[in-house]
């Protein structure tokens, strides 16, 4: 069984935020394989079902971005989850242009709260993660003004775009493996597809 994790902030305000665009992904895979998200427990929203021929649980961290481990480190150990090999994290990503993803089969937080919280709350940082690019901040911008912030009409578009890639990025993942997901999708520039 496979855990997947978008991480996000869970007010009304934060929805489409930069911050938010793996709670995106998770709602596009909810819609997309019919998985509610219903359950409430594990300071998180969740929902069980199945993507091809693997049982899934999608799971919405409720902690805020910071606190994202507090939620994914429960549901893991209740539902027995081998987090080096089963679990799957998509986060926003600063220093990937809107409309790229990157997939990575671990590594460290880059700097990324919600990523931290995971790795400190496991005690190790080998999972895999779909990172969705969000555009470099602008200068004279505050950081969290940025990532809090929404996208404009393009970006938008782009970002949809890449969401949906990510949901396709975690079914290689499932069925194959991280190489390759990466081997499709880390090369990928919107523009090329135009």
């Amino acid at each position: 069984m496979y855990l997947i994790a978008g991480l996000g902030n869970p007010e009304k305000k934060y929805n489409a935020t930069r911050h938010n665009v793996g709670f995106g992904v998770i709602d596009l895979l909810s819609e997309k394989y019919d998985i509610d998200l219903t359950e409430m427990k594990f300071k998180g929203m969740y929902g069980k079902g199945r993507i091809g021929n693997e049982k899934v649980i999608l799971l919405k961290p409720l902690t805020y971005m910071n606190l994202s481990g507090e939620s994914i480190r429960p549901v893991a150990d209740y539902f027995k989850i081998d987090t080096k090999t089963e679990l799957i994290v998509i986060s926003d990503d600063i220093e990937l242009d809107p409309g790229r993803i990157r997939v990575r089969p671990g590594g460290s937080a880059g700097g990324h709260n919600g990523l931290k919280s995971i790795i400190a709350q496991l005690g190790h940082d080998q999972f895999a993660r779909v990172r969705v690019g969000v555009g470099k901040k602008p200068p004279r911008i505050d950081l969290a003004d940025w990532v809090l912030g929404h996208f404009d009409k393009e970006d938008t578009a782009l970002v949809m775009d890449a969401m949906e890639h990510a949901a396709d990025a975690i079914n290689i993942i499932m069925e194959n493996d991280v190489n390759a997901a990466m081997n499709k999708w880390n090369g990928y520039k919107p523009e090329e597809n135009k």
